[in-house]
């Protein structure tokens, strides 16, 4: 591709897929970041351009469940076991660098987006009982966010929305220290 050629949108879908690929590695399933690109490509993600091409506050989970399904089948095809914990982790760090950090953070259909999940903010909202679900973030610790099925991983986001109230999603990752 020629200088000519690349967009913002090429260079924001690269950038997001180096983050989310970089995020979701892990031990017992390591991945390239080319392949976690691939993947998520695969997963229809890489198609939504603007706030506009994202679901509906209303389908939001029915949306993310499929592109979770895509992915766990984009990964077998390529060789690898993806639970849904990995999948969601892939999809929500390139759907937050893409558009929550992108500056779209006050529109309605991004503030429902799923936060990206990992031990270090399952630990925190258990220590800080965050709305007074102490009980639920270990339940969740407990499993390992990188082996959830989608029961438990929606059991999570379940959880965050009722901390949150109705406040955008990507505000618990307040509680995140990975900054540190």
């Amino acid at each position: 591709m020629s200088i000519d050629e690349y967009s913002i949108e090429e260079h924001q879908h690269r950038y997001s897929a180096w983050a989310a690929s970089r995020a979701a590695s892990v031990k017992n399933c390591r991945f390239s970041v080319a392949q976690g690109k691939q993947i998520i490509e695969a997963s229809g993600l890489s198609s939504l351009q603007s706030p506009n091409d994202l679901p509906t506050v209303g389908s939001i989970d029915l949306e993310h469940r499929e592109w979770r399904n895509l992915m766990i089948s984009a990964a077998a095809e390529r060789g690898f076991i993806f639970t849904h914990g990995i999948a969601a982790k892939l999809i929500n760090v390139y759907l937050k660098t893409r558009f929550v950090c992108g500056g779209h953070h006050e529109n309605p259909r991004v503030t429902q987006l799923h936060p990206p999940i990992d031990a270090l903010l399952l630990r925190e909202l258990a220590a800080g009982d965050a709305g007074g679900f102490k009980s639920g973030w270990n339940k969740a610790i407990s499993v390992r966010w990188s082996k959830f099925n989608a029961s438990e991983y929606e059991e999570v986001i379940d959880l965050i929305r009722r901390t949150l109230a109705g406040r955008p999603l990507w505000l618990i990752e307040s509680y995140w220290r990975g900054f540190q």
